[in-house]
């Protein structure tokens, strides 16, 4: 590995680090607990069904008392956790920016996220495969 190669990946780091720092100080009530419960979410192999289950990952090194704790007295300070957000640099691979986007044919009918949608006729690779779906014409 070259020794740019881990430069980059110390700046990676110093950024996660800082970014882990703003985001526990966002934390204005049961932070620890919090950032706990935020730990052991985020490293979850999969979903889970009930808040206690994230109390028996390894991550969550707290008691399942703290975790319900935080989520009913715990207090996120909305505005500088955007703040935060805004201020972190847009992920890029090769020097292109890298986002993602949804572009799955599901209908989402009580969607309210998008009213000035409409029907867009979609072609398939037949004739009897084109259809009619929701979206937004290109």
């Amino acid at each position: 590995m070259s020794v740019l190669a881990r430069a980059g990946e110390r700046d990676a780091f110093a950024e996660l680090s800082r970014f882990r720092t703003a985001f526990y100080g966002s934390l204005t009530a049961r932070a620890d607990a919090f950032f706990g419960l935020t730990d052991a979410l985020l490293c979850a192999d999969g979903p889970t069904r009930t808040p206690v289950e994230l109390s028996l990952l390894a991550e969550h090194r707290r008691g399942y008392g703290s975790l319900y704790g935080a989520l009913h007295h715990g207090r996120l300070d909305t505005d500088g956790l955007r703040d935060l957000l805004i201020s972190l640099p847009l992920p890029r691979f090769c020097g292109r920016i890298v986002l993602t986007v949804d572009v799955s044919p599901w209908l989402r009918s009580d969607a309210a996220c998008s009213p000035e949608r409409l029907f867009c006729h979609v072609h398939g690779r037949s004739k009897a495969a084109a259809q009619t779906i929701p979206g937004h014409p290109r």
